[in-house]
């Protein structure tokens, strides 16, 4: 069976026709999903380009193709190509096929207005709620992307066959999946051997506090605004600290300028975009504490990454963070004085950054290969199982379409 997964990200496609990601969902991503699916299709927004940065990944390979969606960036270029999508996702969608959505996704609930009634499964990987939570949008229309996302994505979690979360407990509380639905939970962080370190950190107290930070630019959704707030909060109250901000985006000037306006410009030392894996570990492994105060969450990568390397972590209480951190080590999202107070605090005591290390490089083990994987795999194959059925009874009754989905009445009536 072939299975068709639909996700936000954006993709390049140089002219060979190679597409190409800048970190997650390289073709190593998409193999779990080849384990028990014949094929797969990404249907993903893709966009051309004469060549791309060094620290792009491959996503196409064998068994597994792109599909290019309408390249839009925003609610008023989805508006315009709105038309253009739909046709191509119809076009995309083959009789038999399984339906995965990654969701939240605008793309996704226009992928289920061509779908008809196909059973689907859906992973959730983020909350709109949050998303668009004060000071993580800038858009005059933030409230309403706020309340209509949110009803969307429990809509969509409640018409699934079979959901996977990836929290334990946060996403399914407000976004609850069908009663007799297949449900589970699992990461998409996968971490090898190599992505841990063999021994708990022990801080050097005779050097400057070294922190960092690891998170997009192109939204202010990890709160680095937040945090070069709180860095200068401290600084204010003679703490000798610097900071590692990796990442890029939209907002990286502003930030910048923030950097400057604060003060601690001279503090901060700006990295970009970095390859995955070991650059990053080496980034890590010169820190002395990982700080993430967003303002959105699902689970977060760069956290548990961190957490393998033994650094100490601070989080805010968004999304999935309090099921890695203790409450002690949590702060509110948007607030910089009480992430200045926590960062502080854990500065001036090397013997509880000491036990924070320790504790969350155990936490950290939970995310090894293998422990998640058959929890996957039987997301898989209900979905699966479940559309073979579908499509078998309705060659049975003699009511499906060439297409695999319901006529035009069909869904203008249900």
């Amino acid at each position: 069976m072939e299975l068709a997964v639909s996700l936000e990200q954006r993709f390049l496609r140089t002219p060979d026709g190679a597409i190409w990601t800048p970190a997650a969902f390289a073709y190593r991503f998409w193999t779990r999903y080849l384990e028990v699916f014949e094929r797969v299709s990404v249907l993903a927004r893709v966009r051309d380009v004469t060549m791309t940065p060094p620290e792009y990944a491959r996503v196409d390979g064998p068994a597994l193709a792109v599909v290019a969606l309408p390249y839009y960036v925003g609610p008023a270029e989805y508006m315009l190509h709105a038309g253009e999508l739909r046709r191509v996702l119809a076009a995309a969608l083959r009789p038999g096929n399984a339906l995965i959505l990654r969701i939240p996704s605008q793309i996704a609930a226009c992928l289920l207005n061509v779908a008809g009634k196909r059973p689907y499964g859906v992973e959730v990987v983020g909350d709109p709620w949050d998303v668009f939570a004060p000071g993580a949008v800038r858009h005059p229309l933030r409230p309403l992307f706020r309340h209509w996302f949110a009803h969307l994505l429990r809509h969509q979690c409640a018409g699934a066959c079979a959901a996977s979360y990836v929290t334990s407990m946060a996403l399914q509380r407000r976004y609850p999946p069908r009663m007799d639905g297949f449900k589970t939970s699992y990461s998409d962080v996968e971490l090898p051997l190599d992505a841990f370190t063999a021994t708990p950190r022990v801080r050097d107290m005779t050097t400057p506090l070294r922190l960092i930070h690891v998170g997009t630019l192109d939204q202010l959704y990890k709160a680095p605004d937040v945090l070069l707030d709180a860095m200068a909060m401290c600084v204010g109250r003679g703490l000798d600290l610097h900071l590692d901000m990796v990442g890029d985006g939209k907002y990286r000037a502003v930030l910048e300028q923030q950097a400057e306006r604060l003060g601690i410009a001279h503090r901060v030392a700006w990295h970009g975009m970095l390859p995955a894996g070991a650059v990053v570990r080496s980034r890590l492994d010169a820190a002395d504490l990982f700080v993430l105060p967003s303002r959105t969450e699902g689970l977060p990568r760069a956290m548990i990454e961190a957490m393998a390397r033994g650094l100490p972590c601070i989080g805010s209480t968004a999304g999935g963070i309090p099921e890695l951190l203790p409450p002690e080590d949590l702060v509110p999202p948007g607030d910089a004085a009480v992430l200045a107070s926590a960062i502080q605090a854990v500065a001036n005591d090397p013997d509880r950054m000491a036990a924070m290390s320790v504790r969350n490089l155990a936490t950290a083990r939970d995310y090894a290969d293998d422990l998640l994987h058959e929890r996957r795999l039987a997301f898989y194959r209900t979905l699966r199982d479940q559309t073979e059925r579908w499509f078998a009874l309705q060659t049975v009754s003699g009511i499906a379409h060439p297409s695999g989905m319901a006529s035009t009445h069909e869904r203008r009536v249900s």
